[in-house]
């Protein structure tokens, strides 16, 4: 054990010797690893702080939730137009057929977008979407609120003037002013505010994204316009989240069953609307990212490439510089594995060397990105010890050959050689 630390410690001493004494041989074949690790780890953390970004957002809509809709996720609407404009759309009779006969379900929710309109708050006014939903909406996708609250039972069931309104709505219509139990106007109609959300958030992809809407009850929706589901692309969307110990799988099979049953198909009909969850934008996700860090590492690997061969160049340069030194240690008893070993750490110690300083490098960088574009990007400690890892065996491939050249040298002839 003494005799490999004591190879570790000369072996590092010597790598930083060759560094002091060739600087700018030494920089230029280091750079390679570095714009190597630089390359792959880059990517590795801009493609993972992406995928977490979208995941987390696309999370939001629930693991254990079913959504029935006129259109599938996993199909482009184009390949199948007509089959699709032929469906029927969602209707609230298919929620309530549901939330009746599911027993698997926890919980089902319907809503429906109710179109664009212009809110008003004294001389104040922005444009809005407007959305219905029905009372177990805000439960079952666990709204958090900047003030506020979310309707009560009672003030669903009578179809109340209240609303939830979206935090740059809020913002826009009341600015500093406190705007819970202040009175707005859409479409002529008086609605009073009783809940703002939390700000969603500057995610990439926010599928639940109420920053410019506003939320009305499902009951109170019918009362201002005619919620007949008519849109050629659907604007009505079910959803069932499955009971606890259910599988979604299970919650399909009886969703399905229910809706066939109500919306009377017979058994050779197909079944003439989608069942959507969140594994199918999954499976979309890990393909696009998978093909993301296969370009990083293609990249990367070329530079590694070119850094690998330069680190080889400067070990061979230094097994002959060193061919004296060499020939006096195997003549004073060194065995072949120590000598082996010496020049195999001094590379992995030449290419951890350039590894950290294109890590270094990655994390300055990604710092001043966060900064300047407004989106969290970070080096996590998986990447970085994958690029520490990485180094050494690079270093370990480049100073192969030139370790075993040193190795396998006779030692009369080394001593000898000039």
């Amino acid at each position: 054990m003494k005799i490999v630390l004591r190879i570790i410690a000369e072996s590092v001493s010597q790598a930083l010797q060759q560094l002091r004494a060739n600087k700018l041989r030494s920089f230029l074949s280091l750079l390679g690893v570095s714009i190597g690790i630089f390359c792959i780890i880059g990517v590795q953390s801009a493609v993972d702080s992406l995928e977490s970004n979208v995941r987390g957002s696309i999370e939001k809509l629930g693991n254990d939730v079913v959504y029935v809709q006129k259109i599938s996720w996993a199909e482009d609407p184009g390949d199948n137009f007509f089959k699709y404009m032929r469906r029927p759309n969602i209707g609230y009779d298919d929620f309530e057929a549901v939330e009746e006969r599911v027993n698997s379900a926890d919980m089902v929710s319907f809503h429906v977008g109710v179109g664009n309109r212009v809110a008003k708050y004294l001389s104040n006014s922005t444009d809005i979407f407007y959305i219905g939903v029905t009372y177990d909406f805000g439960e079952m996708f666990k709204f958090e609120y900047d003030k506020g609250r979310y309707f009560s039972q009672s003030e669903y069931t009578f179809g109340a003037n209240k609303a939830v309104l979206g935090y740059e709505v809020a913002d826009r219509l009341f600015g500093s002013i406190e705007p819970i139990g202040k009175t707005i106007k859409v479409n002529g109609r008086k609605l009073e505010v009783i809940g703002v959300l939390e700000k969603s958030g500057e995610s990439l992809v926010n599928v639940m994204n109420f920053d410019e809407g506003i939320i009305i009850s499902y009951e109170l929706a019918r009362k201002i316009v005619n919620l007949k589901p008519n849109h050629p692309f659907g604007n009505t969307s079910l959803n069932i989240k499955a009971a606890e110990g259910v599988t979604v799988s299970q919650l399909r099979d009886e969703v399905t069953g229910v809706l066939r049953a109500h919306r009377r198909l017979k058994p050779k009909e197909e079944t003439n609307f989608s069942l959507n969850e969140l594994s199918i934008i999954s499976g979309f996700l890990n393909s696009f990212f998978g093909v993301l860090n296969m370009l990083g590492g293609f990249v990367g690997g070329f530079a590694i490439l070119v850094g690998m061969f330069s680190v080889a160049n400067i070990m061979f340069v230094s097994v002959k510089e060193r061919t004296n030194i060499i020939g006096i240690k195997k003549a004073l008893g060194a065995k072949r594995y120590v000598i082996l070993l010496e020049f195999l750490i001094e590379a992995s110690i030449l290419c951890l060397i350039g590894g950290v300083a294109g890590l270094i490098l990655v994390g300055a960088i990604t710092a001043i990105l966060s900064q300047a574009i407004n989106f969290e990007l970070a080096m996590s400690v998986g990447n970085i010890l994958f690029g520490v890892i990485l180094s050494m065996i690079i270093g370990v491939a480049a100073g192969m050959i030139p370790a075993l050249q040193a190795s396998r040298m006779d030692p009369v002839v080394a001593m000898r050689a000039k």
